[in-house]
């Protein structure tokens, strides 16, 4: 991007003496006007807006609460790294007493480090929304400068851009329960870096590219992968339709591109050595990515979180409701098409159609699915299927591509505004709105959740959990998605250490195959059954033992459970293998620190 002939891909300025022509050649920085300040504060605005129902209602998360528990304990977890000196890449605070490999896991280090002074003085919840917001209005911003300093003459174009890449339906999806998949802002900062069209200057950027690619990894790798084919792919693509330019800035792109690899190497050496090889890593995934795929109806339809949206029939043509990635309405498709045919001349503009095709026929998975039908006709997924470490990527977040592929149209179609009458302007605003207005974003649907217990968040527990232990939260400690060992971890600042918890780890020591959470052990086997079927279980000497000896594994001091009653299935379960407990602020407690002999 930004690479190309100078009478067809460079912006052209309007002059009264001289009328068209190529801009003058620019310096590498960039310098704001007041309108710049506008857009941005407007971005920032809406972020804001999208996220208020949870700033207006704390005690609810959004929709996708697991997600959320588990990224708020990596910002506190992160924040905790950071003021008490801790490792950031493995924490024995959760999973004890294995700990976690966080560089294996979404850890977003890349956010949570600069957000510690926000969760140390307002709490993981509050770093959690502005992390959030700055995701949506950075990516957003981002696109905006890349746009108006290399691709459009007009402000607006470039606001209309930048607005779409930050707040697509895809992108608002995700960033209520994503985190790593809604920080973007880096990714017009690498193609920028990357595709520059100047040649010199080539060690600077080689390593600018190099800190760019090392920050993203803590953001979001999946991210970076997508950027990396996507780069690829969009070169390949421009190479062919303008060769003369491509021969004359490989060799320069290719430097570039060798300077950052080796700055990018030498920084992630050993993160990628810790998620790969180091405790707690693991092999494969969890869950079968192959089956989160999108619907090629999909690509018309409106996501739930739009004006226009329609959440029965977003469902149905969705994986679940964070993988909306794909919803683009009725009317953006066509206006693509048509911009594409209009503009198709230049070589960026084939360059983008053959991205977005590219990456809209990935996204359908192994075979594709018409209207809910498989079709069984094979999808170009098939052939990335058994690539390593593409494999493990969700075919349905290969539609994210398609976002800034749409925006940069998008933005073209703003600035090559047909027809020189005010009119005509005028009605081509109009149609560009109109293809928009369906798609503007709905703050965050958010749900309600148990609160944490009062003896958690007011400090009450310390008296029962010495220093070395653990407090256990019940009913079950394993890989729920929805984990109160987490969300009560990061609501206490990562206080006490718990077992359990929300995450990707190995099945065993023996056998590194992922697995969520912990591996199962009799007792939390035996609390979830009974959450589950909400009946007692039997309880007899077998259960017993087997529970001293898993709350020994666990260092166990304490169990507690919120909003307990007398009748509950799991406090009853815990009462026969434990003895009774008592109440406390907000739940019940046992202290099994006698059982356990200390």
């Amino acid at each position: 991007m930004g690479v190309g002939r100078p009478d067809t891909d460079r912006p052209v300025r309007l002059s009264p003496a001289a009328g068209p022509g190529p801009a003058p050649r620019r310096r590498w920085w960039w310098w704001p006007r007041p309108v710049d300040a506008l857009v941005v504060a407007g971005y920032l605005a809406l972020a804001v807006l999208l996220t208020a129902d949870q700033w207006r209602r704390p005690e609810r998360l959004f929709h996708q609460a697991g997600d959320q528990m588990l990224f708020e304990w990596m910002l506190a977890r992160a924040a905790r790294a950071v003021t008490d000196g801790e490792n950031p890449l493995h924490s024995a605070a959760l999973n004890a007493p294995h700990g976690v490999n966080l560089m294996a896991n979404t850890s977003v280090l890349g956010l949570g480090v600069p957000l510690t002074p926000v969760t140390v003085a307002f709490g993981s919840q509050a770093a959690f929304l502005v992390a959030v917001a700055l995701s949506l209005a950075g990516t957003a911003t981002a696109w905006y400068a890349l746009l108006a300093r290399r691709l459009v003459r007009s402000r607006a174009a470039a606001a209309v851009g930048g607005l779409f890449c930050g707040f697509a339906p895809g992108m608002v999806a995700q960033a209520g329960a994503h985190l790593h998949m809604a920080a973007q802002f880096l990714v017009p900062v690498i193609l920028a870096l990357v595709f520059r069209p100047a040649t010199d200057r080539v060690r600077r950027d080689g390593v600018l590219l190099g800190l760019a690619v090392a920050y993203q990894v803590f953001l979001g790798e999946e991210v970076l992968v997508f950027l990396a084919l996507a780069a690829g792919v969009l070169a390949g693509a421009y190479a062919l339709a303008d060769r003369d330019t491509a021969r004359r800035l490989a060799p320069v792109v290719a430097r570039r591109l060798g300077l950052g690899a080796l700055v990018a190497g030498v920084l992630l050496a050993y993160p990628l050595w810790v998620q790969f090889l180091g405790p707690g890593h693991y092999t494969g995934m969890p869950f079968h990515t192959r089956g989160y795929r999108l619907d090629l109806v999909s690509f018309t339809a409106t996501a739930r979180q739009t004006v226009g949206g329609d959440g029965h029939r977003a469902g149905l043509l969705s994986p679940n409701p964070t993988e909306q990635n794909s919803f683009f309405g009725p009317f953006l498709p066509l206006l693509a098409l048509l911009v594409a045919v209009r503009l198709w001349r230049r070589p960026l503009v084939r360059a983008l159609a053959a991205c977005g095709l590219l990456f809209a026929l990935l996204s359908l998975g192994t075979t594709v699915v018409v209207g809910r039908h498989d079709t069984g006709l094979p999808g170009p997924y098939r052939l990335l299927a058994g690539v390593p470490l593409l494999d493990l990527v969700v075919p349905a977040r290969f539609a994210l591509v398609c976002v800034p592929v749409l925006g940069v149209l998008l933005a073209l179609a703003v600035d090559r505004v047909p027809g020189g009458t005010a009119r005509g302007r005028a009605l081509w605003a109009g149609a560009v709105a109109a293809v928009l207005l369906p798609l503007v974003p709905t703050p965050i649907r958010t749900v309600p959740v148990p609160p944490v217990p009062a003896v958690v968040t007011g400090g009450g527990w310390r008296a029962y959990v010495p220093p070395g232990r653990t407090l256990v939260p019940v009913p079950p400690v394993t890989g729920a998605a929805v984990s109160p060992a987490m969300f009560w971890s990061a609501r206490a600042g990562l206080a006490f250490d718990a077992p359990g918890g929300y995450f990707i780890g190995p099945r065993s020591a023996a056998d590194p195959s992922a697995r969520w959470g912990a591996p199962d052990r009799p007792t939390s086997v035996l609390l979830r059954r009974a959450a589950e079927t909400g009946q007692v279980p039997p309880v007899g000497d077998a259960e017993r033992r087997h529970a001293v000896e898993d709350l020994r594994h666990w260092r166990a001091a304490a169990l507690v459970q919120a909003d307990s009653s007398p009748g509950d299935p799991v406090r009853v379960t815990v009462d026969a293998l434990v003895g009774p407990g008592r109440d406390v602020p907000g739940g019940h407690l046992w202290d099994v620190r006698a059982l356990l002999g200390g």
